[in-house]
């Protein structure tokens, strides 16, 4: 009897040890979020715009080439955050709250969900949260209540700088001066983020536990402002124009083997004027907007290298997830004009959007921006870097399947071996909406067994497969086989129509399950698009919704 309750207790003994040395190989996680990113932004995706760190994660990692967010900000950080729909995350479409009887529309996330904090934090993960947040805040939601063990966050962005107009800081919860001695001196936000990042991984180290960091940044968001010195690297570079650019990028990404060459590159845009239509004057001042924005991705690329750097300073590079997307595609937000407003535009003091005719580049080789669900619109780079778990044969791939931002959840909870829960703190948890990428990581099939789909500001959109149901607001439906077509030129509608009625149901039947509700305005600056369109020959739009 004493031996074998000796041989009990060994075996438990080489059990427990058995499982604590599993616990310690789940890997790290960081899932980096850019802000107004466009899918042509990154040298490794088309760019002219220096971007080594994050060119080299893609080359010893894999590039995402169909990778979707949901077209704008708000609701694509509460897709990520919580792997359901925005709609069902209570966040359809901004921070506006609608009231009760508009659940879709609360303008924070709701209890209906949990976040990646709560989830990993529930698998013995340390929760961490540097950047901009934007899923709540006014109304009291904020990192330190949903999961994440420490957090420096920023409501909404807007600002670079400590005396940027709209600079708040809210430290583990608590709002903290702009001055403040816990901050470094002269912070740039893009650096500040991944600065606080690493503070937060050094408990996690000290704590002996695997981390979670999720660095949302504000770049390259309006308003646009980045250090002189950086700015003047591109000053002078761009005054050949977006037609020019657009069609540069266009030939790059071409060579890099990104985009398929039958795919046409899609007309420019009428609303946006021929650059030899403009003067010097505004050819400088253009010049000079898009120095601006270049200067900003530059400085978040070296953020990002700062950040590759640190990992490997504490010894946990080659086990850490990294994943890295954009909330939306490139903004063209205002129109044409953009803005340039201060007495030295790119300071903190001033406003400058990068404007339509870059947006047009910025989004190469799709058609539309943020805002939109043509493929310009919900297009991202997808950078996923794991030295210990992707295959040194698989580095530097292309990965085609779609990806969606509702994934990450997903995604997550496979590789922490974490519990997605059926209820969260005595309420009732959605269902997952999105599939893990993880086998994609080795160049195996993603088990996604539904359609992918789109609502934003009456914008709409399905992709099943190959085939991408897509209209603004003011369009009928469009249907594209974008294996062939991703630049949206040939609707196949009405040459398709059981497949078309098909899809058309499957949208009808998910904008009602999720609680998607018509929007009352429209973009007049945009709508010309679709008539561009068929006058390059994409052939008329069918049905309706």
């Amino acid at each position: 009897m004493h031996n074998a309750k000796l041989v009990r207790l060994l075996f438990l003994s080489v059990a427990l040890v058995a499982q604590a040395a599993f616990a310690q190989k789940k890997p790290n996680v960081i899932v980096i979020l850019a802000d107004d990113l466009g899918y042509a932004d990154l040298g490794c995706y088309g760019s002219e715009i220096p971007t080594p760190n994050l060119d080299k994660l893609a080359q010893n990692g894999v590039r995402l080439t169909n990778f979707y967010n949901t077209a704008r900000c708000c609701p694509t950080r509460a897709a990520l955050l919580t792997g359901v729909y925005s709609h069902q995350a209570g966040i359809g479409h901004m921070m506006d709250d609608k009231g009760a009887e508009h659940p879709a529309y609360r303008g924070q996330l709701n209890h209906s969900s949990v976040t990646i904090a709560e989830v990993m934090k529930d698998a013995g993960y340390f929760t961490a949260m540097t950047g901009k947040w934007h899923v709540g805040h006014q109304h009291g939601v904020y990192p330190s209540n949903r999961g994440f063990d420490r957090s420096l966050h920023a409501p909404a962005g807007g600002f670079y700088y400590a005396n940027g107009n709209n600079a708040r800081l809210f430290l583990n919860g608590q709002e903290i001066p702009n001055d403040s001695d816990k901050l470094p001196k002269d912070w740039y936000s893009t650096d500040l983020w991944t600065d606080y990042g690493l503070r937060f991984i050094d408990e996690a180290v000290a704590n002996k536990k695997p981390f979670m960091l999720y660095l949302a940044h504000n770049a390259p968001h309006f308003p646009l402002q980045a250090p002189e010195e950086d700015i003047a690297k591109f000053r002078g570079k761009y005054l050949k124009g977006w037609e020019k650019l657009r069609q540069e990028r266009y030939d790059k990404q071409i060579r890099l083997g990104l985009v398929d060459p039958s795919w046409k590159l899609p007309p420019i845009n009428p609303n946006v004027k021929k650059w030899d239509s403009l003067s010097d004057a505004e050819k400088k001042r253009y010049d000079d907007m898009m120095a601006i924005y270049a200067a900003v991705i530059y400085r978040l690329d070296k953020s990002i290298g700062d950040l590759v750097a640190g990992l490997k300073k504490r010894g946990v590079f080659d086990d850490t997830v990294i994943l890295f997307v954009s909330d939306n595609g490139g903004n063209a937000e205002p129109g044409i004009e953009g803005r340039y407003e201060g007495d030295q535009p790119g300071t903190a003091k001033s406003t400058v959007f990068l404007g339509q005719g870059w947006a047009e580049a910025a989004c190469t080789p799709f058609w539309a921006y943020k805002h939109h669900t043509h493929e310009g619109g919900i297009s991202s780079p997808g950078i996923i870097s794991w030295p210990k778990g992707i295959p040194a044969s698989r580095n530097g791939r292309f990965e085609r399947q779609p990806a969606h931002i509702i994934d990450i959840m997903a995604t997550l909870v496979d590789l922490g071996n974490a519990r997605y829960p059926a209820t969260y703190a005595g309420n009732s948890i959605q269902p997952l909406e999105g599939t893990s990428l993880k086998p994609a990581f080795t160049g195996k099939p993603v088990n996604r067994k539904k359609p992918i789909f789109w609502e934003h500001e009456g914008n709409r959109a399905l992709r099943d497969g190959k085939w991408k149901l897509v209209a603004e607001k003011t369009e009928k439906w469009q249907l594209y086989d974008v294996e062939k077509d991703r630049t949206e030129l040939n609707d196949q509608f009405d040459k398709q129509p059981e497949i078309a009625k098909k899809l058309v149901a499957k949208y009808e039947e998910w904008y009602k399950r999720v609680g998607a509700e018509e929007y009352d305005k429209t973009f007049k600056w945009f709508y010309d698009y679709d008539k561009a369109k068929q006058e390059a020959g994409a052939g008329s739009n069918g049905g309706g919704r």
